[in-house]
């Protein structure tokens, strides 16, 4: 499996390319911003887009998802329940940063325990509020993207709208620590762990 990272915007929000290397197919998680940045890694992997996934809705994650959607011809996807932010500069905080977001509709609307296939490679969408409503994780192929739900050493903020740190707590132990040890966790800020390093020593897992 191909994962790109690309650091992306003033919130230094992880943007990934994840590409299937035997059908050059690929996903991208989070354009948050710096859409050229991302498109010219597209190009340079040699990669055909088949989706665009948010793994939420605030503004860091899904600044270029215009741009790139527009580029690329992918379907956009997110949660049901985090839809209704990509629409709404309050809600999904680019109004608080000063640059309110231009709508964009998404295609699909995701469920937990759907299915995202790129090339060969197959993800599982996993619903863990707590950051946001419709926060999601995507499980497979030995590795996690989580979005704002779980970090290095720590985990989403919940004081934004929506935010509740019960449920996030609640979703990363029901949703996340259960996956094996080994699982590679591609967070939305910061550096890669493992699930298992994040049950030892996450202190907020404690």
């Amino acid at each position: 499996m191909l994962v790109e990272t690309l650091t992306v915007g003033w919130f230094a929000a992880n943007c990934y390319i994840v590409g299937c290397p035997a059908t050059r197919e690929a996903m991208i998680v989070d354009p948050g911003d710096e859409a050229e940045r991302v498109l010219e890694a597209v190009e340079r992997l040699k990669v055909t887009v088949r989706c665009i996934v948010n793994t939420h809705g605030h503004a860091d994650h899904i600044g270029a998802n215009r741009e790139v959607k527009d580029a690329t011809g992918a379907p956009l996807c997110i949660h049901r329940l985090d839809a209704p932010l990509l629409a709404d500069p309050a809600r999904n905080l680019s109004a608080w940063a000063g640059d309110p977001l231009p709508p964009v509709a998404p295609a699909r609307l995701l469920e937990d325990g759907d299915v995202i296939e790129v090339g060969q490679l197959r993800f599982r969408v996993l619903h863990t509020p707590g950051h946001t409503p419709g926060g999601i994780c995507l499980a497979g192929e030995g590795v996690v993207f989580s979005g704002d739900t779980l970090f290095a050493g720590s985990v989403g903020r919940s004081d934004f709208p929506g935010g509740s740190h019960v449920t996030l707590i609640r979703s990363i132990k029901e949703k996340l620590l259960v996956l094996p040890d080994e699982t590679v966790v591609y967070p939305g800020h910061g550096p890669t762990t493992t699930i298992g390093e994040e049950k030892a020593a996450n202190p907020f897992l404690s």
